[in-house]
């Protein structure tokens, strides 16, 4: 586990709902997830909304209990089952795994200055002992972020959403933390803005080697920005794979689905657009078998009946369908 970051086996995440001793229900979240986040990298995941990307990134922050399985951090420095991690090791997790969200406008506080916000993480998590050393780490993250002295000033409003995310950034920066989960960071801003997020989160990446989840629905984004991508539907992973891997050949109808709803910028090409019908069943009663049955063209009773496991090759390539090899021939041919 030297070059891994974060592990996690069998991983789930379950919610109780309704009330009453006999009527409570488990929404299944999250459903027996395995992978590995290398040091250093960016990892990708993607999914329809719904399919507990997000509450996969907050079970590895320990924001969301764990009810199944487990997680494992080492940095190095340090090693934490986030599983059973006691309160004083939690304390300590929170500076080396921070999280930035998805909407710039509401993760701000807006009777804040900029210069309060990125350094409450310090002020709270007591990294820094004076006032001059707070200040001095607040400049040298806001520099990095591309946020001057004259901007620590003013208060949220003043700034447009790609600055607020910026100095949402920041903010996640200024523990220096080893993992970042990035929740759909660029979502709620125009395409040019993202651009310049992106590639702010690379430089950052490659300066300080920070090991990013970056959650997202925007495969165009997941290309540009991610060394390994997961593609997750239901609470499972259905295939993942190294990020030129992926695009290159995916092999579940789902993901081949996602991608060809990628528009093109040639108006000629028409491609092979692979509709899905329906929507993603309810967590509260899933299909049995696989859990994407119900929306697959390629859908047999073997395929209703018995849940296909993810099955891995030597390149790092796992997916979890019973006919992908069958569907990759006739595709090839």
């Amino acid at each position: 586990m030297s070059d891994i970051l974060i592990r996690a086996k069998s991983l789930s995440v379950g919610f109780p709902i309704g009330s009453g001793l006999f009527s409570k229900q488990i929404l299944k979240a999250v459903d027996d997830v395995s992978l590995d986040i290398e040091k250093g990298s960016v990892f990708g995941l993607v999914g329809e909304s719904g399919s507990g990307k997000t509450t996969l990134g907050r079970a590895l922050l320990k924001a969301v209990p764990i009810t199944g399985g487990g997680a494992h951090y080492s940095d190095g420095e340090v090693e934490y089952d986030l599983e059973n991690i006691t309160k004083n090791q939690l304390k300590d997790y929170r500076k080396r795994a921070q999280l930035i969200f998805q909407d710039p406008y509401a993760a701000l506080s807006p009777r804040m200055t900029v210069r309060d916000i990125i350094a409450e993480p310090l002020e709270v998590m007591g990294l820094t002992k004076t006032r001059q050393e707070t200040d001095k780490r607040v400049r040298e993250i806001a520099a990095k972020c591309r946020l001057n002295l004259e901007h620590l000033r003013r208060f949220p409003h003043a700034f447009s959403g790609g600055q607020r995310q910026r100095i949402s950034i920041a903010r996640a920066l200024v523990s220096a933390p080893n993992f970042i989960v990035a929740d759909e960071s660029v979502a709620a801003l125009d395409v040019s803005i993202q651009a310049d997020v992106l590639n702010l989160l690379k430089q950052i990446q490659s300066d300080m080697g920070v090991t990013f989840m970056f959650i997202s629905h925007d495969l165009s984004v997941v290309a540009h920005t991610c060394d390994h991508v997961a593609v997750m539907y239901l609470g499972r992973l259905v295939e993942t794979a190294p990020t030129r891997k992926l695009f290159e050949a995916a092999r579940h109808p789902y993901t081949r689905a996602l991608f060809s709803a990628i528009p093109s910028l040639d108006p000629d090409d028409r491609g092979a657009v692979q509709k899905l019908t329906g929507e993603i069943p309810s967590p509260t009663n899933q299909p049995s078998g696989c859990k994407f049955h119900t929306r697959c063209p390629h859908a047999i009773d073997h395929c209703k009946q018995v849940e296909p496991q993810l099955e891995i090759d030597g390149a790092g390539h796992a997916v979890s369908c019973h006919r992908w090899k069958e569907l990759m021939a006739t595709q090839a041919a």
